[in-house]
């Protein structure tokens, strides 16, 4: 009898870098098989699928998975069973996540071999925007998960706004004002993501053109608990002593750091995950956040890195 084959995201990162050797094409004996419509449901496309059988989307929008909702859930299935089955499609031997990777992952901490699931046919844009929908309607991506999910739809799958839009069944000008947010600076997006500034007060820093101007801001509206009218007055009192005084030719690390702030968004766009550029006139890094092998795969397979 043949070991079972294991996926290359699921192995340690010694493992994903080196090359893997050819895998068989079927799974072990004792691996549960896609079996038959679950009797339970007598619904056609509902199947239990073995658990070790899954692996997570690439297109997730979802980047932070906060350990303690994790935990909830694992409780809750423990006391109750998986009251809403996971969305797959097979890839191969295989299947792909569209929909559901928290239970996915709680049915992991659980050991529980296999999970119910709903097995479809979907194209990569389809389960891009299938797996999108459905953090959108369960409200579990925070405001810069969603828009990195819209970009993703746009620049992998060459789509418009338009076509983007209806793909999730939102209005053409949500998604735009969303994509909006996608132009602040790193650090103000980090206080976005974690829930600290709300979209409400994205919106008025975004009429701020200084990103160091911006993040200083900000950083004030968390520090003094502003409301979002309390920040306008903030944002329109800046921008009057900014006329106030003498403009000033731009320095020259200024604008090199304006230049920075630029290539780390145009990056953290493109790669869908979190870049710093951390630039010196003779050196400097360039830092890619991801989240575990599989994220790091996703990312090196942007930049165009083939293991």
């Amino acid at each position: 009898m043949s070991a079972a084959p294991k996926s290359r995201l699921g192995r340690g990162l010694g493992s994903l870098i080196a090359k893997a050797a050819p895998a068989p094409t079927t799974l072990k004996d004792t691996t549960p098989k896609p079996a038959a419509p679950s009797s339970s449901s007598g619904l056609p496309g509902y199947q239990e699928v073995a658990v070790v059988a899954i692996e997570p989307s690439p297109f997730q929008a979802r980047k932070v998975f906060l350990p303690d909702q994790l935990r909830e859930l694992v409780e809750s299935i423990r006391a109750e069973g998986l009251l809403q089955p996971i969305v797959v499609r097979q890839t191969g031997d295989k299947f792909q996540l569209i929909a559901g990777e928290r239970r996915w992952r709680a049915f992991q901490e659980l050991k529980l071999k296999s999970i119910p699931a709903r097995v479809v046919q979907a194209s990569d844009a389809s389960s891009a925007a299938l797996g999108l929908i459905e953090n959108l309607q369960r409200e579990g991506l925070n405001p810069i998960e969603e828009a990195h999910g819209y970009a993703s739809l746009i620049r992998d799958f060459d789509l418009t706004q338009d076509a983007a839009a209806d793909r999730v069944g939102r209005g053409r000008a949500s998604v735009a004002n969303s994509l909006r947010l996608l132009s602040l600076d790193a650090e103000t997006q980090g206080y976005l993501g974690k829930g600290m500034i709300s979209v409400g007060h994205a919106k008025v820093l975004l009429g701020v053109g200084d990103a160091a101007q911006r993040a200083l801001l900000a950083r004030r509206v968390i520090e003094e608990g502003l409301s979002v009218r309390a920040t306008e007055k903030l944002v329109q009192d800046a921008g009057k002593a900014s006329v106030a005084k003498p403009r000033r030719t731009p320095t020259k690390a200024g604008r090199d750091a304006a230049a920075v702030a630029g290539i780390e968004q145009k990056l953290t766009s493109h790669l869908g995950a979190r870049v710093a550029v951390l630039h010196t006139p003779k050196k400097g890094r360039i830092v890619i956040e991801y989240h575990g092998n599989d994220d790091l795969q996703r990312v090196l397979e942007k930049i165009g890195v083939s293991l």
